[in-house]
């Protein structure tokens, strides 16, 4: 029947009726309004792995430095393993402070205790190494370098994008760990490459297993990442009923995570740990090739592994996404 002037249907009006939202729905945009942090999962797990790395890490320089007699090849071996400190006091600041400032809701609040937070774990680093190492001037670069380090970890955790944060930290783990079990296939792979007895074919050896090992690193950072990702999805969709959903570029962000900060750790030693790294150079010509050559190839390993964790973590979130649904008016040819 059409809508007569006279007839009852013209008095009601044409507007659809207005339609309550869902309790899903509701929580989910009171979510996005408040803007509150999110909450990381697993972070107690993840700061007492980052803490006992910390601890292995400061243990086996202080045993590599002592267990030589001179003092110009303990100086060589600290400025060899300062890197492997510096990222191990990163991680370990942002990890802590996650795990402190995980039930606070203000952002402000939250930063200001994650930076708090990682300015107490550079403290307690700073005090070990002070009292572990000998008192010379490397062990206090060692120890500065280490605290600001935690202080700039925990700025980090400070972060809105809690999960992006734990998902990071996991990956820079996962390299670092793999990093050293690899070394044990290093002199199998050379001879694989082509190491024979002449400097030229030991040194494309040597650049081919260290391609092969940020390869491989990158590829495990970038799974640790998504893995990371989509189970504190699943976490906070069983704790809280819904859960916001993450992007492509948050997932690229978190692939790319463990070798920015790679790249981070080497600003940090080249700011902070430069007499360090000035010292080592001057002890001889050989010397100076070395710690030139050490600089260059931690800048390609952090590079690569940026780069190779972004695309693993964005290939197999990819894979994942299913097809994009098709409305059934668009197949429907125009009248």
């Amino acid at each position: 029947m059409s809508n007569q002037p006279g007839s009852s249907t013209a008095a009601e009006t044409d507007e659809p009726e207005a339609v309550e939202p869902s309790a899903g729905e509701a929580s989910t945009d009171e979510t996005v309004a408040t803007g509150r942090p999110e909450f990381a999962p697993g972070a107690l797990v993840l700061a007492l792995l980052s803490i006992g790395w910390l601890a292995a890490m400061l243990w086996s320089t202080r045993e590599a430095i002592h267990s030589t007699a001179a003092g110009v090849t303990a100086i060589s071996l600290s400025a060899y393993a300062l890197p492997g400190v510096i990222t191990a006091a990163l991680v370990t600041g942002a990890t802590v402070a996650l795990l402190a400032t995980n039930r606070l809701g203000r952002a402000t609040l939250r930063f200001l205790a994650a930076v708090g937070t990682g300015l107490l774990v550079g403290l307690v680093a700073a005090v070990a190494i002070n009292l572990t190492y000998a008192d010379n001037a490397t062990t206090n670069t060692i120890a500065g370098t280490a605290a600001a380090a935690a202080i700039i970890g925990g700025a980090m955790a400070g972060a809105r994008q809690a999960r992006v944060v734990g998902a990071i930290t996991l990956a820079t783990l996962t390299a670092q760990i793999f990093v050293v079990l690899f070394s044990r296939a290093r002199d199998p792979l050379s001879d694989l490459f082509g190491a024979g007895e002449t400097q030229q074919s030991v040194l494309d050896a040597a650049k081919w297993v260290s391609r092969t090992e940020s390869l491989l690193a990158g590829l495990l950072a970038g799974l640790a990442a998504y893995l990371y990702l989509t189970w504190s999805r699943r976490r906070a969709e069983r704790r809280d009923g819904v859960a916001s959903p993450l992007r492509w570029p948050t997932y690229l962000v978190a692939g790319a995570g463990a070798g920015l900060l790679l790249l981070l750790t080497e600003v940090i030693i080249r700011i902070g740990g430069r007499g360090l790294l000035d010292l080592a150079a001057a002890l001889s010509e050989a010397d100076e090739v070395a710690q030139t050559a050490l600089g260059t190839s931690r800048v390609d390993n952090g590079i690569w592994v940026l780069f190779v964790g972004a695309l693993t973590t964005l290939i197999v979130f990819g894979r994942t996404l299913g097809p994009r649904p098709v409305d059934d008016d668009e197949d429907e040819p125009a009248a």
